[in-house]
């Protein structure tokens, strides 16, 4: 039978000139490199390829000589930047493999479909590379809970990451949701997933060779999302709404059934090289296989599965349809990978071929639409060291200037739990499946029961194994605005102190580095000054940098975001059971502080909240103290001599206390152990730990022993926290926490 040729549509493509080019994101002498680089003016289909491979969002043009400071070899390292997810060694053969991403323009543009891509879309970079995703974590950044639409994207983004994470069957186990007026028009959706492989069978985009069939798998083709990277390569202006074809639909039951398509496959022995169709779809995917293999490849996009009649090249090249891949197959292996693609009712077709002469060839129709190099559109990819100013720090204050209101730490302390930042997150949480695989040891909140345990990392069993992966994602942006230096080096010390609060030992790191526009200088400055402060705590703490995700452009109408670096860390503990939470476990306790507490209220969620005031210097993260209390704690847990740790961050000790007693049920009586109260119960001085132990001389003498600042403030008992002779009961405490989130969403 002979085969029926597809109709070429009738189209008028607009004139390619720098005035084209514009409106996709490109500059003059951007454009004026692609005419030097082609010897010609591109058709319309080369612009859209170089435009988007050299967006902001794929080619890091404005942070990537930056990036290159950062340190990404460690022992643990098994792959570093630069693949789909990073990849770090957990002994037994196995790996771990992760990765965080933002979808920020898109949710804030169309909150479900734009979370809900975001969660597909970061554990396909991890079974894309063979490892089964095992938990997914988020960091949310929403504006002031008074704005008109605050409510709205809370609702659509939390639906979006549930709807997609819990018809994957993928635990959704942690995370973090702040509010703060700097995120009105522009929210944060940082997405993270962790995946679980054997170390001899993790697959990656370089490999391919000359000769080789290209296949396409996953869903059909669509319009959706086409130019999705260049809209988040950009600010946002009022009425960022009219963006809603750039984001992408995605379908969470596909996503299902190409995570075990993929692995099966993976089994069969048929796969040579293999990329997700993510950000510029699928010509980032077919470039950066041809740029790593250093071959050519030639598409016959006639075969790509579209579900959407009359498609051009430019359209097919540049749609971000979701739950697609790019294989690079064994040559006489495609019947095989077939039947095993069709079984799960996925669309599979060889759609090209790899070629010796180093370019990207696209046909349809019965004609060539682009014939490119493919050298070039990465290594001529523009890199700007854009001008940056340093940083204005903010002033210090007199802490003395903010007592408590007639003396009472109890009313203060109430008022904390009761605010956005935290207020109980248990209406987001528990729309989540966190238990979903049967692996997860610790929940992503303070449970109702106490079937599972609260910790400050999530905790999530290797099946059939002891060991377990701790795992968290941590930034305090309104540190990083301040001083960004400080800030950065405070965001990567939270995520390993919230592992080893759990015993774990940290292993890696990955970043999502959200900012604002990146052409003004002191926007550029902010980025510069806080990688340099990630960089000293990764080199401080063996604690390297595996993979990561930047997103720029974060600002609506000029006004940026604070920046926030998110950090998500990985760690291992060797018998999980040895693992400790954060909930006072038993009644006669003794509460003890390691690290020092001088006191520091600048930038604090106090002084915020009881002040309303956005002031004071950051409170400094000695990097030193950080890792000796660090790892004197974990040795302690590991050894049995601590019941329940709490790192002290957000809202100081008092809260952390608070918190602690609400996840236990277990009230206390602790006192002041310092001159000024509001600095001692709520200052937000780093590296400090709340424990308690049943052998206090043992830890008090090892402390001492070992130069590690430790205090003596209280034990743990009945049903009240009594605070220097004042007290509430840890019921009424629970429900003035609990109550903003729900009410409000109400």
């Amino acid at each position: 039978m002979t085969a029926i040729k597809k109709q070429k549509p009738v189209t008028i493509e607009p004139t390619v000139d720098a005035a084209l080019a514009k409106t996709f994101g490109m500059t003059a002498d951007e454009y004026q490199l692609v005419l030097d680089i082609l010897g010609r003016t591109p058709t319309y289909t080369e612009l859209g390829v170089f435009s988007v491979m050299w967006s902001e969002h794929c080619s890091y043009k404005s942070s990537r000589i930056h990036l290159k400071k950062l340190p990404t070899k460690g022992k643990c390292v098994i792959q570093g930047p630069g693949e789909g997810a990073g990849v770090i060694d957990i002994g037994d053969g196995q790996a771990a493999l992760f990765k965080m991403e933002s979808h920020n323009h898109p949710s804030y543009i169309e909150p479900y479909q734009g979370a809900a891509t975001g969660v597909g879309g970061i554990m396909r970079d991890v079974f894309t590379m063979g490892g089964r995703p095992i938990a997914n974590l988020n960091a949310l950044r929403f504006g002031e809970p008074s704005h008109p639409k605050t409510k709205t994207l809370v609702k659509g983004v939390v639906a979006g990451i549930s709807g997609y994470g819990n018809s994957t069957g993928v635990p959704t186990v942690g995370g973090e949701t702040n509010f703060h007026k700097s995120f009105n028009g522009n929210n944060l959706v940082n997405a993270m997933c962790v995946g679980l492989a054997e170390q001899d069978a993790i697959y990656y985009a370089r490999g391919a060779g000359v000769g080789q069939p290209i296949v396409y798998v996953g869903s059909k083709t669509g319009r959706d999302g086409i130019h999705g990277a260049t809209m988040a390569s950009a600010e946002f202006v009022d009425g960022a709404e009219d963006n809603r074809p750039t984001v992408q639909v995605g379908d969470p039951f596909t996503e299902k059934l190409l995570i075990e398509a993929c692995l099966e496959l993976m089994q069969s022995n048929t796969i040579i090289s293999i990329q997700d169709m993510g950000a510029a779809g699928l010509t980032s995917s077919a470039v950066e296989i041809a740029s790593k293999g250093e071959i050519g490849v030639v598409l016959n996009l006639d075969d790509v599965p579209q579900r959407e009649q009359g498609m051009v090249p430019y359209e097919i090249m540049l749609s971000e349809s979701q739950e697609r891949m790019l294989m690079i197959l064994k040559p006489g292996s495609e019947d095989i990978a077939r039947k095993i693609i069709e079984k799960w009712d996925l669309d599979f077709a060889v759609i090209g071929y790899t070629t010796d002469d180093k370019r990207l060839k696209l046909n349809m129709y019965g004609e060539e639409w682009c014939d490119i190099p493919v050298p070039p559109l990465v290594d001529q990819s523009p890199l700007y060291d854009r001008p940056h100013v340093a940083p204005t720090k903010a002033a210090a204050i007199n802490d003395e200037s903010f007592p408590l209101a007639n003396n009472d730490a109890v009313a203060a302390l109430k008022k904390l739990m009761a605010c956005p930042d935290l207020a109980s997150k248990r209406w987001i949480w528990e729309q989540y499946d966190s238990l979903v695989m049967g692996e997860t040891i610790f929940s992503p909140g303070i449970a109702k029961t106490q079937a599972l345990k609260a910790g400050d990392a999530a905790l999530v069993k290797i099946p059939n194994k002891a060991k377990a992966l701790a795992m968290t994602s941590d930034v305090t942006p309104r540190y990083v605005h301040a001083d960004p230096f400080e800030g950065g080096k405070q965001a990567v010390c939270e995520t390993w102190r919230n592992i080893t609060a759990t015993g774990a030992t940290p292993l890696a790191i990955t970043n999502n580095l959200n900012f604002g526009n990146p052409e003004k200088p002191e926007i550029m400055g902010q980025i510069v000054t806080s990688l340099e402060g990630i960089a000293a705590a990764c080199i401080a703490l063996d604690y390297p940098i595996v993979s990561g995700n930047v997103s720029l452009y974060n600002e609506t109408s000029g006004t940026a975001i604070q920046p926030t670096p998110t950090i998500g860390g990985v760690g291992l503990i060797a018998d999980y059971k040895q693992a400790v939470g954060l909930g006072f476990v038993a009644e006669g306790d003794t509460i003890l502080v390691i690290g020092a507490t001088i006191g520091h209220l600048g930038q604090s969620l106090y002084l915020r909240e009881l002040y309303h005031k956005e002031e004071g210097t950051v409170p400094p993260t000695d990097l030193l103290a950080e890792r000796a209390n660090g790892d004197f704690v974990r040795e302690n847990i590991i050894g049995g001599s601590i019941t329940a740790c709490h790192d002290v961050s957000d809202g100081g000790l008092l809260v952390a206390i608070a918190e602690m007693a609400m996840a236990g049920q277990i009230g206390a009586s602790v006192d002041c152990a310092g001159t000024n109260r509001a600095a001692f119960w709520f200052g937000e001085d780093q590296s400090r730990y709340v424990v308690t132990t049943k052998t206090p001389e043992h830890i008090l003498s090892a402390a001492n022993a070992a130069g590690i600042p430790v205090q003596k403030i209280g034990t743990t008992g009945g049903k009240s926290i009594s605070v220097d002779g004042t007290s509430v009961s840890v019921a009424d405490l629970t429900a003035i926490n609990e109550e903003w989130l729900p009410n409000y969403m109400a």
